[in-house]
Parts: C-alpha cells; sequence; structure tokens
C-alpha cells in the first residue's frame, strides 16, 4: 500500500459491483481491498490497515447491520459506510445506530459515493491517530486505557475483569450521553444483546460496588429506563 494512500475495503456479495467499486476508487486514487462476506471482511482487516469499509446490508450469513456493529465495536476511528438497496428512513435510522457513519442507497452515483467516502476520510483524520489517550479522570477516579487499570483519587487500585473495563471505558469516552445495552454489549463481547441477557444489567451492578460511595444510590453510573446506562460524571482527558 502507498503511504498516506487512503485504504478502502468494499464488502459486497456481488462480484459485479465488487469490481465496478474496484475500479472506480483504484482510478481515484485509493488502495483497495475486497471481500463478499463477513468471514472475508475479518480476514482483510486482520492483515491490512483499513480507512474505510464500503459495507453491504445483504450479505449472506451476517448481514451488513450486525457486521457495522461488531465493526464498530472493533474500532471507533473505522469509516463505515452501508450500501442497501432499501431506500426506507426507518432502515436508515437503523443502519446510522448500527455504528455507521453514512448511507447510501443502491442505484447510486460513484461520484456521490466518492463524496461521501471523502467525508468520512475528513472526519476521521481531523482526529489524530494518537487521540485516544492514555487515561481519563471522572468522580474521583482514574481510568488508564493501556494499563487497564483504575486508581482512586486516594491511590488505592480496583481490579477489575475484562468485561467490567471494557463497559467502563465504552461508559466513560461519551460522558452524558445514553449508550443502549445493545452497543455496550458490542463493545464487551463483539456480539448482539439478547433481552433475556442480564450481562451488561450484571456488569453494570458490579461497576457500582466497586466505584460508587453507595451502589444502590448511584452518582456515575446511571439507569435511563427503557434506554441503557450513562455516566454521569466530567471527563478529564489526562
Amino acid at each position: 500500500m502507498i503511504e498516506n494512500r487512503p485504504s478502502l475495503l468494499v464488502v459486497d456479495d456481488d462480484p459485479v459491483t465488487r469490481a465496478r467499486l474496484e475500479a472506480y476508487f483504484s482510478e481515484a486514487g485509493y488502495d483497495i481491498h475486497a471481500a463478499g462476506n463477513g468471514e472475508k471482511m475479518w480476514d482483510v482487516l486482520h492483515a491490512q490497515s483499513i480507512d474505510v469499509v464500503l459495507l453491504d446490508v445483504g450479505l449472506p450469513g451476517k448481514d451488513g447491520l450486525e457486521l457495522a456493529r461488531e465493526l464498530r465495536a472493533h474500532d471507533e476511528r473505522l469509516g463505515i459506510i452501508l450500501v442497501t438497496g432499501r431506500s426506507d428512513d426507518i432502515d436508515k435510522i437503523v443502519g446510522l445506530e448500527s455504528g455507521a457513519d453514512d448511507y447510501v442507497t443502491k442505484p447510486f452515483n460513484s461520484r456521490e459515493l466518492l463524496a461521501r467516502v471523502k467525508i468520512v476520510l475528513r472526519g476521521n483524520r481531523n482526529r489524530p491517530a494518537g487521540q485516544e489517550q492514555a487515561a481519563y479522570r471522572f468522580g474521583n477516579w482514574t481510568i488508564h486505557i493501556a494499563q487497564r487499570r483504575i486508581v482512586g483519587s486516594d491511590g488505592r487500585r480496583e481490579n477489575l475483569t475484562r468485561g467490567e473495563f471494557e463497559l467502563l471505558a465504552s461508559l466513560v469516552r461519551r460522558p452524558g450521553i445514553v449508550l443502549s445495552r445493545d452497543r455496550l454489549m458490542q463493545n464487551v463481547s463483539h456480539r448482539a444483546w439478547d433481552p433475556n441477557d442480564r450481562t451488561i444489567d450484571v456488569l453494570i451492578s458490579r461497576l457500582r460496588e466497586k466505584l460508587e460511595a453507595d451502589p444502590k444510590n448511584p452518582e456515575l453510573i446511571l439507569t435511563v429506563r427503557g434506554e441503557g446506562y450513562l455516566l454521569a460524571a466530567d471527563v478529564t482527558p489526562l
């Protein structure tokens, strides 16, 4: 791959569409990769550095919406544009809620798609590659991302399980924003949330026991009934 050349992954089960997009974006100066399903998509992502994924919704096996959720949980900075034949507004909302940056419908104009890719790239690249902070302070706690540890203002370290840490990190990165159980489940386990699954609620309860002065009357991690959870604290990057 040429240095500084944007890298694009086309995920579509239609070989004609893949070939068309590969030719167009290659001519436009992009480093192009292609996959026909989710499994091949992950193979490429594990082998290549990708900036933007053009993801067809109607894939065999896992569809594009489910894959978009997994991609967003895998990499917050990855550009994701869903491509589909459906144009219903509800589908667009569901697509964006899955973690995608944008949503285009077939048949699409290649120039319009190129413009959308450039917009997503600008949004991601305006944030420096090292944007993820080494640590964040919230309430009486400091979370150290790389070391995967949390320390109180009194110097006391609190041990968190992997799931607890991933869940807390998700909330800290978006203070004051309600995160649904589905989004949190994707971040913690890379799978969709089942309404009968109490994993997220149990992890929240454990975090409150470890972080809250009064776990039964939490002030840091709040429940927004019917929507999810939010971190109700000012967060300072360190």
